[in-house]
């Protein structure tokens, strides 16, 4: 197991955003986590990825060495350690994801020099290697991202992230706000990159084709609670609760 979530509850005033949630990671999976807006899934993400504070329940992460740390208890440093090292973040908007005033070359770099890497040539054939990786031209490595497409930005944001080869990756609607052929080529590059890194990844999309195409296992949300889990292709092909009958449904009629 390398992330354990465990009856986590959180409350804005009346609305309950989380009510008992549990949920368990392998290495190597990819775990969706679908449902409409205001279902809760972007703030599990958030919990998880200790962002937020859970006002019950915890989360258990496994650190590379095996052990078990309570994501609510560490203290910022270690939270920034762990972000620098072993966890990264895919977000909906890569200019979230990026500072937007550094070359392309600089933003992947950056989390090169942040996880100890101090050598000029190497960061830059890495930076540029890893351009390559996402399909990018990495002859634009000294551009800013400002003259990049959003499509690219994703894909820049990707680069940035996994370059330190991560354990544990959280990624909010990666595909979120593009074009439908962009998210296609996308959500492939993505699946190529999990596979070949063996990456642990915690997807939150509202899209359940992604979901299919991605994930491992999948849980349905709705109104702050889990309805549904299990693995991906049971979960959709045999739809047991009636949310995620109608989610199913509400695709196949699109």
């Amino acid at each position: 197991m390398i992330l354990r979530a465990g009856n986590l509850s959180l409350a804005f005033g009346a609305v309950r955003a989380l009510d008992g949630v549990s949920l368990d990671l392998w290495p190597g999976e990819v775990l969706a986590v679908v449902g409409e807006s205001g279902s809760g899934k972007s703030t599990l993400l958030r919990v998880l990825a200790g962002q937020m504070r859970p006002d019950a329940g915890r989360v258990l992460y496994a650190d590379a060495t095996g052990a078990e740390r309570e994501i609510g208890a560490l203290t910022e440093a270690e939270l920034r350690r762990l972000w620098r090292s072993e966890w990264g973040f895919v977000q909906q908007n890569p200019r979230d994801g990026l500072r937007m005033g550094v070359s392309a070359g600089g933003n992947v770099g950056e989390r090169l020099m942040a996880a100890g890497c101090r050598h000029y040539g190497t960061i830059r054939e890495e930076a540029a290697e890893w351009m390559r990786r996402v399909e990018l031209d990495p002859a634009r490595m000294d551009d800013s991202p400002r003259t990049f497409s959003g499509g690219m930005q994703q894909r820049l944001q990707i680069a940035r992230t996994l370059v330190t080869r991560p354990r544990l990756v959280f990624m909010d609607e990666p595909t979120g706000g593009l074009d439908v052929s962009v998210q296609a080529k996308l959500l492939d590059l993505i699946r190529g990159l999990v596979a070949d890194l063996g990456l642990a990844v915690v997807l939150v999309t509202h899209d359940i084709a992604a979901a299919r195409l991605l994930a491992h296992r999948i849980v349905v949300m709705r109104h702050g609670r889990v309805v549904e889990q299990g693995l991906t292709d049971r979960v959709l092909d045999d739809p047991r609760h009636e949310y995620t009958q109608l989610l199913v449904a509400s695709v196949l009629a699109a």
